[in-house]
């Protein structure tokens, strides 16, 4: 997977959960190809880190605190990278967490915590920038699901709810807009701490033994750079990335 062959301009990109897994990896690959990445997540002492990285490297990054369940907080961060930067051109929601558990566990609080994060967390961050792109008449959002909002498997019916949900409010806004740019990215078994939010042990050991075949979440970076470096009139609609060896 490559980008266009003519020369991309840089563009300020916004992420959340941007502290590890595929957070991370999309920021690192992102400033490599010379984008400006503001990085979100409640993780303030790793963003900082991640930032000096980056800059070490030559590149540009802005961290700032985020927890995308707070509507306020999520305009605010906005806010702050448009006044830094004059605009917004990319947001990537990827903050998400997969406490995966059989229906009739009964873990109704973390039920409610993935709806927080993986589903209202992506609705507040579009209603954070859609006005600025509006008023750019130019923008991009990039909703990071998972092939679980392709499938629904034993234990994951929680987490797939929100990541069918993810892609179909994907759709709706891609039919709304014209002027603005949609892209799913479905990552399948990927390496990063997204494992570590399962509270029930059999689960979680299940799980950790599948995750031999996972690809590294530098895949998933490289998905979203090569959607982000198409040409304003090509919108790349959805993504599916996976191990080779993934049924």
């Amino acid at each position: 997977m490559s980008s266009p062959s003519t020369t991309v301009a840089s563009k300020v990109v916004l992420i959340t959960g941007a502290s590890s897994g595929i957070g991370e990896a999309t920021a690192t690959t992102l400033a490599a190809a010379g984008h400006h990445v503001v990085l979100g997540a409640r993780r303030t002492d790793r963003l900082a880190a991640l930032a000096e990285d980056i800059e070490a490297q030559g590149g540009s990054a802005f961290p700032l605190a985020l927890d995308v369940t707070d509507p306020a907080g999520v305009r605010s961060f906005v806010a702050a990278a448009h006044d830094r930067y004059g605009r917004v051109d990319v947001l990537v929601n990827n903050a998400g967490i997969m406490p995966l558990s059989r229906l009739d566990s009964l873990r109704v609080d973390e039920w409610n915590r993935m709806i927080d994060v993986n589903l209202r967390g992506v609705l507040h961050g579009i209603a954070a920038v859609l006005p600025i792109m509006r008023d750019q008449r130019r923008g991009h959002i990039v909703n990071i699901s998972s092939v679980s909002g392709l499938r629904v498997d034993p234990t994951a019916a929680v987490y797939s709810a929100t990541k069918h949900a993810v892609r179909a409010l994907s759709e709706g806004l891609r039919q709304e807009s014209r002027e603005l740019r949609v892209t799913v990215v479905s990552p399948g078994l990927t390496r990063s701490e997204l494992t570590g939010s399962i509270g029930d042990s059999g689960v979680k050991d299940a799980v950790r033994e599948q995750m031999g075949i996972a690809i590294p979440a530098t895949a998933i970076g490289e998905a979203v750079r090569y959607a982000i470096d198409q040409p304003a009139d090509v919108d790349v609609n959805e993504l599916v990335v996976r191990p080779t060896a993934q049924g």
